[in-house]
C-alpha cells in the first residue's frame, strides 16, 4: 500500500513538472529572444540566449516621439491611467449592480441577468463600428476617457455575474442584524457587504485591469496619435510588413507583462477564494 502511494505521488509530481515546463517554455523563449542582440526570429529550441544583453530593453524604454518627447513613458502612463480608471469605474458599477441583482426582487431582474450573460457570447470587435461612431460623435476619439468608457462597459457583464454570485453566499442575517441596529441600506452595503466581498472584488478588479491593459484591437482603432497609444498598440510598430524586430518586440512584451504579474502577486491571497465564490449558489 505504501509503495503504491509513493508511486502515485512520484507520477503526480512528474506530471506536474512536465506540465509546468510546457507552460513556462514559451515564456522562457520570449525572455531569451528579448536578451538576444539579433533581431531575427530565433529557430533554436533551447530558450538560452547567446551573448545576452539588455540593449533591446534599453531601446524600447528610450523610444522617443517625433517631437523628442519620451514616447514610451507617455504610452506607459496612458496604459496605467486607462487600466486604473477602467478598474475603478467597472468595480463601482458592478458592485452596485451585483448587489441589486442579488438582494432585490424587481421587474426585469431575470431578463437583465440573462442579457448580461448573452452579451458575453459576442466578441468585442462586433461592436467596434458602432462604438467608433459613438465616440466620434462625442469627440472622444484619441481621448483617454473614450477608451475608459468602452473598457468599463465591456467588462461589466462578467463582473456583475461574479459579484452577484458572491453576494448570494453572504448570509442575509448579517444585514437583518444591521437593520435592527439602525443601519441604513447604504451603510449595510458599504460597511458590511463590501468588506466581506473583498476576495470577489479583488478578482473582478484584476479582470478589469487585465482587460484594459492587454486590449489591442479597440485601442488601435480608436487611437490614431502616437502620444495616445497604449503599450499593446506600441508593440505593433515592431512587426512590419517587410521587416520585424523580434528582439524589440519580445523586450516590449516582457515589459508590458510586468505590471500584470505584479498585480497577480499582490492579489494572490484573494484569488482562490474569489474565483470559487458563488460556484455553488448563484
Amino acid at each position: 500500500m505504501k509503495t503504491t502511494s509513493l508511486l502515485t505521488s512520484a507520477l503526480t509530481h512528474v506530471a506536474l513538472v512536465l506540465f509546468s515546463a510546457a507552460v513556462l517554455y514559451p515564456i522562457l523563449w520570449v525572455v531569451s529572444m528579448a536578451l538576444t542582440p539579433q533581431q531575427g526570429f530565433s529557430m533554436s529550441l533551447l530558450p538560452i540566449p547567446q551573448d545576452p544583453t539588455l540593449d533591446n530593453f534599453a531601446y524600447v524604454v528610450s523610444t522617443t516621439g517625433s517631437d523628442g518627447s519620451w514616447l514610451f513613458g507617455q504610452q506607459l502612463l496612458n496604459s496605467l491611467i486607462i487600466s486604473t480608471l477602467t478598474t475603478l469605474c467597472g468595480i463601482a458599477m458592478a458592485c452596485t449592480a451585483g448587489y441589486a441583482f442579488s438582494r432585490f426582487r424587481f421587474t426585469g431582474r431575470r431578463t437583465g441577468l440573462m442579457m448580461f450573460l448573452v452579451s458575453q457570447m459576442f466578441p468585442g470587435t462586433l461592436m467596434m463600428i458602432p462604438l467608433y461612431v459613438i465616440l466620434d460623435s462625442l469627440g472622444l476619439l484619441n481621448q483617454t476617457l473614450g477608451l475608459v468608457l468602452v473598457y468599463s462597459t465591456s467588462s461589466i457583464p462578467f463582473c456583475v455575474w461574479m459579484l452577484k454570485g458572491y453576494f448570494d453566499t453572504i448570509p442575509q442575517s448579517l444585514e437583518e442584524s444591521a437593520i435592527i441596529d439602525g443601519a441604513s441600506q447604504f451603510t449595510i452595503f458599504w460597511r458590511v457587504i463590501l468588506p466581506l466581498a473583498r476576495p470577489a472584488i479583488a478578482v473582478t478588479a484584476l479582470f478589469s485591469f487585465m482587460t484594459a491593459w492587454n486590449e489591442f484591437i479597440l485601442a488601435t482603432t480608436f487611437m490614431s496619435q502616437e502620444s495616445a497609444y497604449t503599450l499593446p498598440v506600441t508593440l505593433r510598430n515592431y512587426v512590419g510588413e517587410h521587416s520585424t524586430y523580434w528582439g524589440y518586440f519580445a523586450a516590449g512584451a516582457v515589459l508590458v507583462s510586468i505590471p500584470v504579474m505584479a498585480l497577480f502577486f499582490a492579489l494572490q491571497r484573494y484569488l482562490v477564494g474569489g474565483l470559487t465564490a458563488g460556484a455553488v449558489k448563484g
